[in-house]
């Protein structure tokens, strides 16, 4: 067998041996928790039926973009909706990003230059991780949420400055004290750009303009693979920032451009948006249901959120893995998350709550998490 089989049948053994070997699963029927459907739009068969029309209107759109936007996949219908969500969102320009991975990537890999610094909160997605390592700029962390540790780094950051955060965080499902965060990043004359993955939803056009910031905020990632149930993501900046990402963006320049199909989904979605008052009062309502009915007591940690991520820290892979199944096998599902997702320690289950999750859906929820908690009290 060639060396290179063999390191891959070993590290896979050692992922088996740790308990963090990850499988695909396919859907499963039950009660779903842990999707990111927050608003409950993925599976909205008004908003199928809005995109079918949609591309109906345009019988002369092509089945995929056949290249990317710098060649032959540019199409007026996408500068347009490009617009159409900077001005949603209060912003100059935007730059439509065939996933938030790519976003990410292609917004940190491309801005800081060696010489310059990049600050990332330790709880940032990987893929904010993932472009800052390629930007060749100095990379610091600091602590989740701690304005006296990324002051710290701020002291000692060279060049242009970058500093990173999420809005919603994906793990935890808290938020950070944003204006705070804004106040001493410009102190320290250091660019913001806050991921707005999660919040979008809970928040209708984000926690940014919630707060009334976005004329402050260098930058922000919107994506559409949650609360808007689609796929794909935007940086909203200024028209300068949109040009450079043309230019030097490398996960915008050297990819095909999504299909018309993929950014009508997108339209239709963000028109969907704009009446979903109703749902977004339902979900608001079903996390505070859940926060009031479950109980960890003091052996097990609820996270504090106000968000639809609801996340208890277990303590160990297999602690996390046996409370998820039995909540599957009460037809809930909830998945764990395991080191080396979360670090090691924090494993939990993390579950995401919807609009569309009823009061006994969520009351059965609670009630098998308290009774499993109160099995393996401490």
């Amino acid at each position: 067998m060639k060396p290179a089989e063999d390191f891959l049948k070993h590290k896979l053994q050692e992922r088996q041996e740790a308990g963090t070997y990850r499988e695909l699963k396919p859907e499963n029927g039950l009660v779903d928790f842990c999707s990111n459907d927050y608003l409950g739009f993925a599976r909205s068969p008004v908003l199928k039926q809005n995109i079918a029309n949609e591309v109906n209107n345009h019988p002369l759109s092509l089945n995929g973009a056949a290249g990317s936007r710098l060649l032959s996949g540019n199409i007026q219908y996408a500068e347009d909706l490009e617009s159409q969500i900077a001005t949603y969102h209060q912003s100059e320009a935007g730059l439509l990003f065939n996933s938030g991975y790519d976003a990410n990537l292609g917004l940190l890999s491309s801005l800081a230059r060696r010489g310059d610094t990049i600050i990332l909160d330790e709880l940032v997605h990987a893929s904010v991780i993932d472009g800052a390592r390629l930007s060749y700029a100095n990379r610091y962390s600091f602590r989740h949420n701690d304005l006296e540790s990324l002051e710290a780094k701020l002291k000692i950051a060279k060049g242009n400055c970058y500093v990173v955060i999420e809005s919603v965080y994906s793990m935890d499902g808290d938020t950070p004290p944003l204006l705070e965060f804004l106040n001493l990043t410009e102190k320290y004359n250091a660019a913001l750009i806050v991921d707005e993955a999660h919040a979008v939803g809970l928040y209708p056009k984000g926690l940014v303009c919630e707060l009334g910031l976005p004329e402050r905020i260098f930058a922000r990632v919107i994506t559409f693979g949650k609360a808007l149930g689609g796929h794909g993501a935007i940086v909203l900046g200024s028209n300068d920032l949109r040009n450079y990402l043309v230019n030097f963006a490398r996960s915008f320049i050297y990819t095909t451009a999504a299909s018309f199909h993929q950014q009508a989904a997108i339209k239709m979605a963000y028109q969907l948006l704009g009446n979903a008052q109703e749902a977004i009062i339902s979900l608001k309502k079903n996390i505070e249901l859940f926060k009031q009915e479950v109980n960890t007591g003091e052996s097990f940690n609820l996270l504090n959120s106000d968000s639809p991520i609801q996340c208890i820290v277990l303590g160990s892979n297999e602690m996390a893995r046996e409370t998820a199944k039995q909540l599957q096998m009460n037809n809930l599902d909830v998945r764990p998350i395991l080191s080396p997702t979360v670090a090691q320690g924090t494993e939990r289950i993390r579950i995401c709550l919807h609009s569309f999750n009823t009061e006994n859906e969520l009351t059965l929820l609670a009630k098998t998490i308290n009774k499993f908690v109160q099995l393996h009290a401490r």
